[in-house]
């Protein structure tokens, strides 16, 4: 299993926006969201907010088999779900489909006790 840590900023006057957004995953398109996480293959997908002097960002964790292969259904797929998601993704944090190709973060420690 691979896992991967990362950030994004939430854009100026977007924060009530992103709230709504992580509201409506969790609420009426929990089904839909847990379909296309089932498609990318992600077992886990954590999402905290962290503010601070230099602005709000979302803190994410995502695990999956094959974290490269998950990204990359995220970032191409036609699915309308998935289209509707990388519209939000890049209104609240200006992330782009190309920049979720794959994984946006690199890992450099991941300790776990067996």
């Amino acid at each position: 299993m691979e896992a991967v840590t990362w950030f994004a900023p939430i854009l100026d006057g977007k924060l009530e926006a992103w709230q709504a957004f992580t509201q409506e995953l969790m609420g009426a398109r929990q089904a839909e969201h847990v379909a296309s996480r089932r498609r990318m293959g992600m077992v886990r997908e954590v999402a905290g907010l962290m503010q601070t002097p230099a602005g709000d960002f979302v803190c994410l964790f995502h695990e999956a088999e094959d974290l490269d292969r998950a990204f990359a259904i995220l970032a191409g797929s036609e699915d309308p779900y998935d289209v509707w998601f990388r519209a939000q993704i890049t209104e609240l944090h200006g992330i782009t489909s190309d920049q979720l190709k794959r994984p946006p973060a690199t890992v450099y420690l991941d300790y776990h006790q067996r």
